[in-house]
């Protein structure tokens, strides 16, 4: 996927906290950045393009949003990085409320 596809959301840069609300997912750890369509985490596992994840999203109100997604791309980071991998999360699911929430929150109401 080039970049273009991947900047199609405006991006937010706040402190968003992304955990696992399943049990798959290679840790918990801050979002790079996060957008209606998607967020970027760090991991130190790698994970397959297409795999799905279920993700709790801590915004910087407290407010907590589950939502589903899937690996869009996976980038090997050098040595020295904050993690092994760098991952591109697209939502499958979003419900109307949250999508909401998060979007006040990327407007920095």
């Amino acid at each position: 996927m080039d970049s273009s596809e991947r900047r199609q959301y405006p991006r937010l840069h706040a402190p968003v906290f992304c955990r696992p609300a399943g049990l798959r997912l290679h840790g918990a750890g801050n979002a790079i950045d996060i957008g209606l369509g998607g967020t970027r985490v760090f991991s130190d596992e790698s994970a397959e393009v297409g795999t799905n994840f279920e993700l709790e999203l801590i915004l910087p109100t407290g407010a907590t949003l589950v939502c589903k997604a899937v690996v869009a791309w996976v980038e090997a980071l050098p040595d020295g990085s904050p993690a092994k991998f760098d991952l591109g999360l697209r939502f499958t699911h979003l419900n109307a409320a949250d999508r909401e929430q998060l979007a006040s929150v990327m407007a920095g109401e």
